[in-house]
């Protein structure tokens, strides 16, 4: 049974490490890729962390796998606003309006 749970926690994990890979090249704002890498970063990060704690059951081990977590909760945030601040700080081009407005903006069919 613990073998399934720790399955599970790692391959959510993955699924989230994927998902936000693909978010940081599909979104086209400095803003929005900031979002994907360091949210789903943490939340990946912190279920194969907890899967790692479940399946190994050590006290050492769980010890770095909850300080792991702890330093990306900590310092996800802080490493996001110094981007945004790079971001403003150079010049960098916003989104304007929706995001699905500013994929296709010579699209014929685009409403609004």
């Amino acid at each position: 049974m613990i073998d399934f749970i720790v399955s599970l926690l790692l391959i959510g994990g993955a699924i989230f490490a994927l998902l936000g890979a693909i978010g940081v090249v599909r979104y086209p704002d400095v803003l929005l890729r900031m979002h994907a890498a360091t949210k789903i970063g943490t939340l990946a990060t912190g279920l194969i962390m907890l899967g790692v704690a479940i399946y190994f059951l050590d006290g050492a081990t769980t010890v770095r796998a909850v300080a792991i977590v702890l330093f990306l909760l900590l310092t996800a945030p802080i490493a996001a606003h110094m981007m945004g601040r790079a971001a403003v700080n150079t010049g960098v081009e916003f989104l304007k309006g929706p995001a699905h407005e500013a994929q296709d903006p010579d699209d014929p069919d685009k409403h609004g």
